[in-house]
């Protein structure tokens, strides 16, 4: 007969290792932690409330757009489309209220239904005609890309009503200036971190990235689940259109073309598998702030851009490494 473990019997080191967060959990935390306290020594302006205002701002868009993403790329899917959706969301939003005379706000839902369509375009062909997700939202890249520069003419739009720039507006806590779109993105990131992990669609999002197949055995809709999936994150590329347009305060047709890369760095750097199934989207809040950080802080102490793209490209290959590292251990 074997021998029983007794209640008290002290877990080996070997258990103890296997209980600590994965290193996908933790780097996140651990890199946000090293770049401030580095950048901090290096630099007198970086470590006050107002810097750290500016970083949040200056993550804004990319920080929203990264959430519909992130959606994405848990079900292990990925979309390149973002950026220039979001601009073709951006312009629909500030030529209807400054050439048809619309209401900003009807303005604003029929830029958001616009980018809310091309998701429901990209799942429909990624769930019904078998399309992979790469070439779709490649092909959906250059209609935006192209039906922005048509319609717009490749003209700014200026002269936007005050409602358009609302998220622009700041209040303040304490002496440092916060602008209500950090608010809300913020609030964003709350909602569906509670969707994620709270709801019965949530964990539907998570298996079906996981593994499908096992997923549609135990009953769960898997190709409604892409379907809403793709057309959740369009709704969050048009919410970050407004966020962009409030604080441009133009509607500029050429933006968004390095947002794509940007958003998936952001997702990459907060944890989330790129084979989908894990990750937090927390996290990608965190990511989106490490490259905020590095970006400003980079720039506080006289380091050139090219730099700054250097080293964000050599944390998004850490960031990847570290999550084939936890797979295999897995």
């Amino acid at each position: 007969m074997a021998e029983q473990r007794s209640p008290g019997t002290v877990p080996t080191p070997r258990r103890l290792l296997e209980r600590l967060p994965s290193i996908t959990v933790l780097g996140p935390f651990v890199a946000l932690l090293l770049a401030v306290l580095f950048f901090s020594a290096q630099s007198d302006r970086f470590l006050s409330g107002q810097n750290f205002s500016l970083i949040l701002q200056q993550v804004l868009v990319v920080g929203v757009l990264a959430i519909g993403q992130t959606l994405v790329i848990l079900t292990g899917g990925i979309d390149l489309s973002v950026g220039f959706v979001m601009a073709l969301g951006t312009m629909v939003m500030t030529k209807f209220a400054v050439e048809l005379g619309l209401p900003p706000l009807l303005s604003v839902l029929c830029g958001v239904a616009v980018t809310t369509g091309f998701g429901f375009l990209n799942g429909l062909l990624i769930t019904r005609v078998k399309l992979p997700p790469f070439i779709v939202t490649l092909g959906t890249m250059n209609i935006a890309f192209a039906l922005t520069q048509i319609y717009s003419k490749a003209q700014t739009v200026t002269g936007l009503p005050d409602a358009l720039l609302f998220w622009g507006n700041t209040f303040r806590l304490g002496e440092t200036v916060i602008t209500y779109g950090v608010v809300l993105m913020i609030a964003l990131y709350l909602l569906v971190w509670f969707l994620l992990s709270e709801t019965a669609p949530g964990r539907h999002l998570y298996a079906v990235g996981n593994n499908p197949e096992a997923a549609r055995l135990m009953g769960i809709p898997t190709q409604r689940v892409l379907l809403l999936t793709y057309t959740v994150a369009g709704l969050f590329y048009g919410i970050a259109g407004w966020l962009l347009v409030s604080r441009t305060s133009v509607g500029d047709p050429n933006a968004g073309q390095t947002e794509n890369l940007e958003t998936i760095t952001a997702v990459v750097l907060g944890g989330t598998s790129l084979f989908g199934g894990r990750g937090m989207i927390l996290g990608t809040l965190l990511g989106a702030i490490i490259v905020g950080v590095f970006r400003n802080g980079l720039t506080l102490t006289g380091v050139s851009s090219v730099y700054q793209v250097l080293i964000t490209g050599v944390l998004v290959i850490l960031a990847v490494t570290a999550d084939q590292l936890s797979k295999r251990r897995g």
